[in-house]
């Protein structure tokens, strides 16, 4: 399923949104000026499970094997497609969810997102030595607070489904859910493989969901949340 745009307009230009949007491709457009280069930037700044449980085996100690790691990783992509999904993901969610906290504390919430996915990523990764890079924690938790505060909102969906290949309307809530279910079906078949499978940190992703849904639910909220476009479409 790839969402091309919600019925849900925001209130207001989310300025946040956008400016996380440039941040990580200024820092894609980096990473690719690096070249073969590039690899040596993920290895250090992306975050390995086993280097961050384990800092004080490595020169650097805390701040250069787990603190660093921790906030850089989340601004860091490991290809084209995954840079491009996870900043179109951002894009469709990310402005409402915005609206519905203010800027100053949608920027706490999202990095929060980011760092609290990140360490259940960790828990459930002890043993793996690969570096894990990509905003797709933090962006998670984008989607958990949506579904909380916008289950009925309507999402425009390209659904794909082997040669099968429709436009569908979706409620928020059913997208959503059938994304998470992805993710834990994905994840737990990841479970009793070994502490370094590659690929896509499906667990992350969940942790990062449940982590926006309890940050919405306990941060201080827009008293009234009136729609109103500031833009003629998405």
């Amino acid at each position: 399923m790839i969402p091309l745009r919600d019925s849900n307009p925001s209130a207001s230009v989310p300025v946040v949104t956008i400016v996380l949007i440039l941040i990580n491709s200024i820092v894609w457009l980096y990473e690719v000026s690096l070249g073969a280069a590039a690899d040596r930037l993920l290895i250090e700044y992306g975050l390995t499970p086993f280097r961050f449980l384990h800092y004080y085996r490595y020169s650097g100690g805390f701040i250069d094997n787990a603190l660093v790691p921790l906030f850089c990783s989340i601004f860091l992509h490991a290809g084209w497609l995954h840079v491009i999904g996870n900043m179109w993901f951002l894009w469709i969610f990310g402005d409402n969810v915005e609206d519905r906290l203010g800027h100053a504390k949608y920027l706490i919430f999202y990095l929060l997102c980011g760092l609290g996915s990140s360490l259940i990523h960790v828990l459930f990764n002890q043993g793996s030595q690969i570096p894990t890079v990509g905003a797709s924690g933090a962006i998670s938790g984008v989607l958990g607070a949506y579904l909380l505060s916008f289950p009925h909102a309507r999402i425009h969906t390209l659904l794909i489904i082997v040669v099968i290949i429709r436009f569908v309307e979706l409620p928020a809530f059913i997208f959503l859910i059938i994304w998470f279910a992805f993710q834990f079906i994905s994840g737990a078949s990841q479970i009793g493989a070994g502490g370094d499978v590659g690929g896509v940190a499906y667990w992350a992703h969940m942790g990062g969901f449940v982590v926006g849904i309890l940050l919405l639910w306990i941060m201080p909220k827009k008293a009234v949340y009136r729609p109103a476009r500031w833009m003629d479409d998405r």
